[in-house]
């Protein structure tokens, strides 16, 4: 996928190396098409590394994508430089009347605490419900997997009495679903979480459909109103060394609890290189998302989005 971006970006020299296709504004007007719009409210600390691994999975079709990354104003970020906020996001109050094709809400290493005790959570649900109308359809990423559901639909998360993570086996319930087109019967996932989600609480609740699960790993993916809403409880735009990062960090604190992540390294030995095993799975959720569920269900005319009930 031709995805636009702006032309300084960090990101694009690394997936140029990558050979992966981003084109600069000048030729992306060249086209005469309508892009699809879409938002990205990146909430993880290390804004690059993330921007890197949602454009990496965006750029997996022949649509045309326009990329707003977007950032809260109640929360200013310790560590990524303000001069990149400053050059590539925007504050959600400039954005809050358009309309976008497709919008991604990361995760935030905020999961232990309550969720009304985040201090951006009234900006955060504000932007929840302005996504409920003016978005055709919302892909939710961990954390904000868990706060949309919360906020929605009163679903709770339950600490774990030890961390989630690695990379763990799926099913789908649903696999008549157009999300899942491609996809093999059992798929693999990385998870790096230390709460969970009551299936029995979600399938309770009618509005609410789980679309994959894991023996280990729980609830993977729910939807709401025939798709507009997408809530996925692990990180399938983990690149192969995000794992072993967070591992290492963790490691280098000390910290008592941590833990191998469990089917990575090669024989589960953390000297031997990651085995990576879950990125057929991730561009096909990424691209399936963006064909059947924005793509051929956007209206043409941005502000009709307003009136779709689902898709």
């Amino acid at each position: 996928m031709p995805v636009k971006l702006p032309d300084n970006l960090p990101a694009i020299e690394i997936l140029k190396k990558e050979h992966i296709f981003v084109m600069d504004e000048l030729r992306a007007t060249a086209q005469d098409i309508r892009p699809l719009k879409i938002a990205v409210l990146n909430l993880m600390p290390l804004k690059v590394t993330t921007e890197t691994d949602l454009i990496r999975l965006l750029s997996n079709s022949p649509l045309q994508v326009t990329i707003d990354f977007v950032q809260l104003e109640t929360h200013t970020s310790k560590h990524t430089p303000i001069e990149h906020l400053r050059e590539f996001y925007i504050p959600f109050s400039t954005v809050r009347d358009n309309f976008y094709d497709g919008f991604i809400v990361t995760g935030a290493p905020v999961e232990l605490m309550p969720f009304e005790e985040v201090n951006y959570w009234d900006e955060l649900t504000d932007i929840f419900n302005w996504a409920h109308t003016n978005v055709t359809s919302t892909f939710y990423i961990c954390w904000a997997a868990q706060a949309a559901l919360h906020h929605f639909y009163g679903i709770d998360k339950y600490p774990l009495d030890k961390k989630l993570f690695g990379v763990f086996k799926h099913t789908l319930n649903q696999p008549a679903s157009p999300l899942f087109r491609g996809f093999d019967e059992e798929f693999y996932a990385p998870h790096s979480r230390h709460t969970t989600l009551s299936g029995n609480e979600i399938a309770r609740c009618p509005e609410l459909t789980i679309l994959s699960e894991s023996e280990e790993a729980g609830v993977y993916i729910v939807s709401s109103r025939g798709g507009r809403e997408l809530y996925v409880t692990g990180h399938s735009e983990y690149s192969p060394l995000t794992l072993h990062n967070e591992y290492t960090r963790d490691m280098a604190k000390g910290l008592d609890s941590v833990k191998v992540p469990k089917n990575y390294y090669r024989d589960d030995d953390p000297s031997q290189p990651p085995v990576v095993r879950w990125r057929s799975h991730a561009n096909l959720l990424f691209v399936n998302w963006l064909n059947y569920f924005v793509y051929q269900a956007t209206p043409f005319d941005m502000a009709d989005i307003q009136n779709l009930v689902e898709l």
